[in-house]
């Protein structure tokens, strides 16, 4: 994973890999025990990556992410007791807030043009602040992405694409399933590869179709 030359370290990350370990496992749990009235996405193995990441997010940027949102939203600022209450009441897939910015969705991609808006209404504004975009690798194989990342390099817009790969889009590999050759990563975009424990969603085996 490479951080772009152009940004700079904006906050001390409090949280350890350990506290975000911890989280979801407490997440986990409270789902196999019934708690959770809807599917959770959890995340695993990209810790330390999250944690580096968001040195460079300004606790005042706008944060998007997809389903897979626990640990960006923690890292961003929203308190461990107001993730949880919103996962517990069925919310696991679009956890929001509005102190930090931050937004989710379960839509493939339907983050990205929302987050381009805000990215140009920054520039608008004469604004400091940037728009953070996490996506995974079935996003960022999508048009929608391409769209959106020629429109802001050619306006220069503040945004920040993330692409956190776990080779898997939704139930079936990413390689095979969009004939992967060479991914062409461009370099000012954050991409990092990891492998998570956990399935597409809840607990049990990942399945490939």
């Amino acid at each position: 994973m490479k951080i772009p030359d152009n940004l700079k370290k904006v906050r001390d990350v409090t949280f350890t890999k350990q506290d975000l370990v911890d989280f979801e496992e407490d997440i986990a749990q409270r789902y196999e025990d019934g708690h959770i009235p809807c599917p959770v996405h959890l995340s695993n193995g990209n810790e330390d990556q999250l944690i580096n990441i968001f040195q460079y997010v300004h606790p005042n940027d706008w944060v998007f992410c997809t389903w897979r949102n626990h640990l960006e939203a923690l890292l961003h600022g929203v308190t461990k007791n107001e993730v949880l209450r919103q996962i517990l009441s069925g919310q696991s897939l679009a956890v929001h807030s509005k102190n930090p910015n931050l937004y989710s969705s379960a839509i493939v991609g339907g983050i990205i043009p929302i987050a381009l808006g805000i990215a140009k209404a920054f520039k608008m504004k004469k604004s400091e602040r940037k728009a953070w975009v996490f996506m995974g690798d079935m996003a960022f194989e999508a048009g929608i992405f391409y769209e959106n990342y020629k429109y802001a390099k050619n306006f220069n817009l503040p945004i920040q694409f993330v692409v956190e790969d776990n080779n898997k889009s939704t139930y079936t590999p990413t390689d095979e399933t969009w004939g992967y050759k060479k991914r062409d990563i461009p370099n000012d975009v954050i991409y990092y590869q990891y492998e998570s424990k956990w399935p597409h969603y809840g607990t049990g085996a990942w399945v490939a179709f």
